[in-house]
């Protein structure tokens, strides 16, 4: 890869990376409702799930998913089910609770798992690993070379992909701290149960686009 086309590609990471989407709406909730540690564990999270796509490309499983658009329909609006639900149960939680989802504070590793399941089951991060990553490497090179180059663009993805994550999760701790009255409470679950719907119904969207 080139010095141009390294750049145009780490540049089209961060914009693609950092907008806002279901996982960076996740992370902020988390920190937002539950504090910093919730959300750099959530960043993390996110992460692994990314994981879970780099091998997937870097094995070749993108022609699979490609020859079946029926698969990553399902994908899709598996996912914006899930986030659905979140944004029904965090709606239905009385307002004297905490925390995000059910509104209290959740175990780290409970934290953890649901980070990773919102990232696997996001559209937004299968068509940037199945479909914009893949633009990268030598298309007319050997399947072993394809696969390495897949392991190392992934890899440059994750360290980026977690600073943003990272960034999100700070700065919606820090303004979380500013507001930790009842009425606060309450604009936070109303915020996050309407964000949580909000980007399953884009979720819901992109499934058929």
């Amino acid at each position: 890869m080139g010095i141009g086309q390294l750049l145009g590609f780490v540049g089209a990471t961060v914009v693609l990376v950092g907008m806002p989407g279901p996982n960076n709406i996740y992370i902020s909730l988390r920190s937002l409702t539950q504090g910093r540690r919730a959300g750099v564990v959530s960043a993390f999270a996110i992460e692994a799930g990314s994981v879970v796509y780099i091998l997937v490309a870097a094995l070749g499983l993108v022609a699979v998913v490609e020859a079946s658009p029926a698969l990553f329909t399902a994908i899709s609006l598996t996912g914006a089910a899930y986030l659905a639900y979140l944004g029904v149960r965090t709606l239905r939680t009385p307002p004297g609770c905490s925390g995000l989802g059910t509104l209290r504070a959740e175990p780290l590793g409970r934290v953890f798992r649901a980070g990773v399941l919102v990232n696997l089951f996001n559209p937004k991060a299968a068509l940037f690993f199945l479909a914009f990553l893949p633009q990268f490497t030598s298309r007319d090179a050997g399947p072993v070379q394809v696969r390495n180059e897949m392991l190392l663009l992934g890899a440059a993805t994750l360290v980026i992909g977690l600073a943003l994550d990272l960034c999100y999760a700070v700065g919606a701790d820090a303004i979380g701290r500013r507001f930790r009255s009842a009425r606060s409470r309450r604009i936070q679950r109303f915020l996050a149960g309407g964000s949580y719907l909000a980007i399953a119904v884009v979720a819901a969207l992109t499934a058929f686009h």
